[in-house]
């Protein structure tokens, strides 16, 4: 029987890509390594930008190196998510530039650029056995004023890095989600031909 969490895809695609799934329940008792992390970081390095502008910033947290510092990321979250973000023995914060270095103009291209590097991370920590579950429900200014974040940059997201573990290690209200099937909308959905919501004739 498969696992519920892997894609039940309609075409065969990476398994780096079908397996990767965003639990919130994380086991605490388990670390992820420095080489892992290494590893994770760099694939989000090496992911395509707008000019090679290379917009991404990330603040790493590891509970067990350095619980201050980790404190420190929890507090920059919304309350809902510290309930469960807390067990995951990694948090990231990610911050964007918005403006191109070479000219100084907008660069409206860099949040779509942050999300291509945690899609890489995203792909590689799959790969390493691990779950990634990213998270919009952060304090923004708190993250700015926290970390320094300067003008130029907005602080945006926060990244939780772990192995997954039981429904039961989250709070109650939140294990249907656990266990809940994964689905997606229909490619005819999102694919488009011609015009708006024209089917492509592909699929």
């Amino acid at each position: 029987m498969p696992n519920r969490h892997f894609a039940q895809t309609q075409y065969p695609i990476l398994s780096c890509l079908s397996q990767r799934w965003s639990p919130r329940a994380f086991d605490p008792a388990r670390t992820v390594s420095d080489a892992v992390l290494h590893r994770l970081f760099e694939a989000a390095r090496w992911s395509a930008s707008s000019y090679n502008e290379q917009p991404w910033r990330f603040f790493l947290a590891r509970r067990e190196a350095d619980a201050a510092n980790y404190e420190k990321a929890i507090a920059c979250l919304i309350e809902p998510n510290q309930a469960w973000a807390r067990q995951a023995p990694v948090l990231v914060l990610t911050a964007v530039s918005t403006r191109f270095t070479h000219n100084n103009t907008p660069n409206r291209c860099a949040v779509h650029d942050l999300g291509l590097a945690v899609g890489n991370l995203s792909a590689q920590a799959t790969h390493e056995g691990l779950c990634v579950h990213q998270m919009g429900g952060v304090l923004l200014e708190k993250m700015r004023e926290t970390y320094g974040i300067p003008a130029g940059f907005d602080p945006f997201t926060a990244i939780a890095i772990g192995h997954p573990t039981s429904p039961a290690a989250v709070p109650e209200n939140m294990r249907q989600m656990e266990t809940a099937p994964r689905q997606r909308k229909a490619l005819d959905d999102i694919v488009f031909g011609g015009q708006w919501e024209s089917k492509s004739g592909i699929f």
